[in-house]
């Protein structure tokens, strides 16, 4: 059997449901009982699980949600979003979930994301039509300029 993602990524520790400050909705996924694991770890005990996860959009680790449940919390924390602007920090597979969602896609099309670090990913729209735009670079606050507190010099 081929082992899903690289050593790298079979490397990173599945989250505990990481907190979205201001938007609950978007919390990270809940990996149950992986939680504080890595999928070598997993994928080692339990092939099988790991296999239907990246498979079945139904199916949840032990304890945990699914990607369908993941795809319908991301979706109504959208649907509920007031009019405006919002920005908020997410876990990548939030990204991919709203992504899925805005755009009506089929929960399988889930794993065929692929969400770049450190980049942002814009959903817009009103009255239930979402548009999409991918990979922009993270806009970097200009660092401060040095010298005394004080503003002398």
């Amino acid at each position: 059997m081929r082992r899903p993602f690289d050593e790298v990524s079979r490397q990173a520790r599945f989250g505990h449901g990481d907190l979205c400050p201001g938007y609950e909705g978007l919390r990270g996924p809940d990996t149950g009982v992986w939680a504080g694991r890595t999928l070598g770890e997993v994928s080692t005990e339990d092939p099988a699980a790991v296999q239907r996860w990246l498979t079945d959009p139904d199916y949840a680790p032990p304890g945990g949600e699914s990607v369908t449940a993941l795809i319908a919390r991301v979706g109504a924390a959208l649907a509920g979003l007031a009019a405006g602007t919002h920005r908020a920090v997410v876990d990548q597979a939030v990204v991919r979930a709203a992504v899925v969602y805005a755009l009506e896609l089929p929960a399988a099309a889930f794993w065929r994301l692929d969400v770049r670090p450190d980049t942002v990913t814009t959903l817009t729209g009103r009255l239930g039509r979402w548009n999409l735009q991918v990979g922009q670079p993270v806009e970097r606050q200009p660092e401060a300029a040095e010298g005394p507190a004080d503003g002398t010099s």
